[in-house]
């Protein structure tokens, strides 16, 4: 009985056929592009077709970036990858992975197989690629002294950036012998040692004018540049492997001029604003400075020896008017006491007595007042004080009274 095979069975079978066939699983195939469509995730989807068939293509998008020429319908081109099947729609279509356009495909496929070599040695990761100063003060130039791309890049750097200073170093940069005259003069920037970037620049071309661009000898020598290096090579959709192993690759030379300095407008506004700041900074801290010292001087004019002298001489002078007032009082005090007592001493005067009519009997012989009749002899001398005057005299009987008194 003959054995009945489902659809899956039969693809798988189909799809087993073709990718172990030598020649599917890695072929070259040539034809117009026609339905060239491209998906949103990137994906790029055409067919090729021949003035008898079409085949459909597919270039995913992680081969699709990496591509250095995408067609549009019209274009005739040559296209690598496998021939496999579609298992959802059982078709089978070219899985591409590398697209030229027909007259370069030789060129193209060296090309992609030194990027291969050179890439799994890696000298093409990105991590090993070099910042650029920020403000060049010596930019080295490697390119023909009589092409448009050197006056270019002057006049471009002359209004954008007047301080940096170019080196050039000339170089052929087309034909068989411009590798080695690049080569030399990167070896002279070098020796020179003033450039701090590198420029290697041209204008563009087709791809045989390119090529020098893609030694690999050269390649190699740009990749041990102690210098970092800019790619200035062709317009902005030609693409060299001097291109993906310097630091920086600009789309054109005039662009690489603009990408590689400030523009000195934008230092001088910078610069404008950097005063500004530190002016204010200074007038802020001036300002602090200022506070600082009057909080010192107010210091110091506390804890001065003269304002100490001057506090002195201010209690100095308060003591000496509190000394002064209570001396005065006292003294005052002293006065009404001496008043006092002078009029004490004018009414215990024995002279006051005697102007009231009172009189002062004193014995002659002994000079003692007599005080009493009881003192009297008799006869008794007597010599008699008055107020104003005096006299002698005897007394003459004498009587003693008890109580009384008797003159």
């Amino acid at each position: 009985m003959q054995h009945i095979f489902n659809v899956s069975d039969i693809t798988e079978y189909i799809q087993e056929i073709l990718e172990n066939d030598q020649i599917l699983r890695d072929v070259w195939i040539q034809g117009e592009v026609t339905n060239f469509v491209r998906s949103s995730n990137g994906h790029i989807y055409f067919s090729l077709r021949d003035e008898r068939s079409q085949i459909k293509c597919v270039l995913f998008r992680r081969d699709a970036i990496r591509q250095l020429f995408l067609p549009k319908n019209g274009d005739a081109v040559v296209v690598h990858g496998a021939v496999r099947v579609y298992e959802p729609n059982g078709v089978y279509q070219l899985y591409a992975d590398l697209i030229h356009p027909i007259g370069e495909g030789l060129l193209r496929q060296r090309f992609q197989a030194l990027y291969t070599k050179l890439e799994r040695e890696g000298l093409f990761d990105p991590s090993r690629k070099r910042p650029l100063p920020p403000r060049p003060r010596y930019i080295g130039v490697i390119t023909s002294p009589v092409g448009a791309v050197w006056h270019d890049i002057q006049t471009i750097l002359r209004r954008r950036y007047p301080l940096a200073h170019l080196l050039l170093a000339p170089a052929l940069v087309q034909g068989e012998d411009a590798p080695a005259t690049i080569i030399a003069a990167l070896e002279a920037l070098h020796r020179d040692g003033r450039a701090e970037l590198i420029v290697l620049a041209r204008g563009g071309g087709s791809l045989e004018d390119l090529w020098c661009f893609n030694d690999e000898q050269l390649v190699r020598a740009l990749f041990a540049s102690r210098i970092p290096i800019v790619s200035a090579i062709g317009h902005e959709t030609d693409y060299t492997l001097c291109d993906f192993v310097a630091d920086l690759r600009a789309p054109t030379p005039s662009a690489a001029a603009e990408q590689i300095t400030p523009d000195i407008r934008d230092l001088q506004q910078a610069v404008w604003g950097y005063a500004q700041r530190a002016s204010q900074a200074t007038e802020l801290l001036l300002a602090h400075q200022r506070a600082l010292i009057r909080s010192f001087s107010a210091r110091l004019d506390h804890a001065s020896p003269r304002r100490v002298i001057d506090d002195g001489r201010i209690r100095l002078d308060d003591i000496v008017g509190r000394m002064n007032s209570i001396l005065a009082t006292q003294l005052q005090r002293a006065r009404m006491h001496l008043t006092s007592l002078e009029r004490e001493l004018t009414l215990l005067h024995p002279r006051h007595p005697l102007e009231r009519g009172y009189s002062i009997i004193v014995d002659p012989t002994t000079r003692r007042w007599l005080h009493s009749a009881g003192e009297l002899s008799d006869p008794q001398a007597v010599h008699v004080i008055f107020a104003d005057g005096h006299a002698e005299g005897t007394i003459r009987p004498v009587s003693k009274a008890q109580g009384g008194h008797n003159g």
